[in-house]
């Protein structure tokens, strides 16, 4: 199958290091008798989140990652505080497991800078040393106005920010900002939609496919319970601005046939867009598969 811009790929969710973070601070004001019924939850009120990439393979040969999850950077004290489970780098074992290293990827597509979507792109935390920055050939795309935000942030989001990895992005040359929907490191077959509600300038990575768009929908909606529209997190910068946002786009999505990628919810990568009788949104899971069901056999 061929996509509207005549580029074939193949579309791959890499499993990243998990957490488990408090499920009041993700579901926001939403009350916890109604948000447990979505999810798992543990006995210290922590629900369970993939930090996910996904691996886009074209058929010329380019490998791309849209987002590098949280890795292996925390010092034993930080993992356990933010509920990383893993002290392994375990998106560079997916990589391996597809017979890739973090050397061969071309671009890496970068939402937003919070660590739980970019710590992957250092190496995993070690007693003796720091962090390096991994994949040293890779161009490294994320909108303008969400690095000038990560350059100097708002005390409220101050911690969610890696300034030693800002420095390493700057100082490797291989930094791209992007202003507007399209980015001349991609290409045709992929465009942008930005999103403020939750931090400046987010943006969310819209991919050509023959069933119609596959958005990494990043933050904007974290996973499948998101996508009903009131809810929000607590981490949002302004919890009704992505409300309003999530309506624009999702009726846009809805129009246009689109479906998404998770990079959060623990359980689906992959899922197409419904609205039930009631007129709410629905994400409808595309079956229990890593690989993008509407493009095995692509690459």
């Amino acid at each position: 199958m061929k996509t509207n811009s005549s580029r074939s790929r193949k579309l791959t969710a890499l499993e990243g290091n998990t957490q488990w973070l408090d499920g009041g601070a993700m579901f926001g004001n939403c009350p916890r008798a109604l948000w447990e019924r979505w999810t798992r939850v543990d006995d210290r009120h922590r629900i369970p989140l993939a930090c996910r990439s996904l691996l886009i393979r074209e058929e010329q040969g380019r490998t791309l990652l849209l987002e590098a999850g949280i890795g292996a950077f925390f010092e034993p004290k930080l993992r356990k505080r933010y509920g990383v489970q893993e002290e392994r780098h375990v998106l560079l074992d997916s990589l391996a497991a597809h017979g890739l290293s973090h050397e061969q990827i071309d671009v890496v597509v970068l939402s937003h800078l919070h660590f739980d979507h970019v710590g992957g792109l250092l190496s995993a935390w070690r007693p003796d040393g720091e962090s390096e920055l991994l994949f040293p050939r890779a161009r490294l795309l994320v909108s303008r106005r969400q690095w000038q935000r990560a350059c100097s942030p708002h005390p409220r989001d101050r911690a969610s920010y890696l300034p030693r990895l800002n420095s390493l992005i700057e100082a490797s040359g291989r930094l791209e900002l992007i202003d507007g929907e399209t980015s001349p490191t991609l290409g045709e077959g992929y465009r942008f939609h930005f999103s403020d509600g939750h931090t400046p300038g987010m943006m969310l990575t819209e991919i050509d496919t023959p069933a119609g768009p596959l958005v990494f929908v990043a933050d904007l909606i974290p996973g499948r319970a998101w996508t009903h529209l009131p809810i929000s997190m607590g981490y949002d910068r302004y919890p009704e601005l992505i409300i309003d946002e999530k309506r624009a786009f999702l009726e846009q999505m809805l129009a246009r046939g689109g479906r998404f990628f998770f990079t959060h919810d623990p359980d689906c990568a992959f899922a197409r867009l419904e609205r039930d009788e009631k007129g709410r949104y629905l994400a409808v899971a595309c079956g229990a598969m890593a690989e993008d069901p509407d493009e095995q056999g692509d690459g």
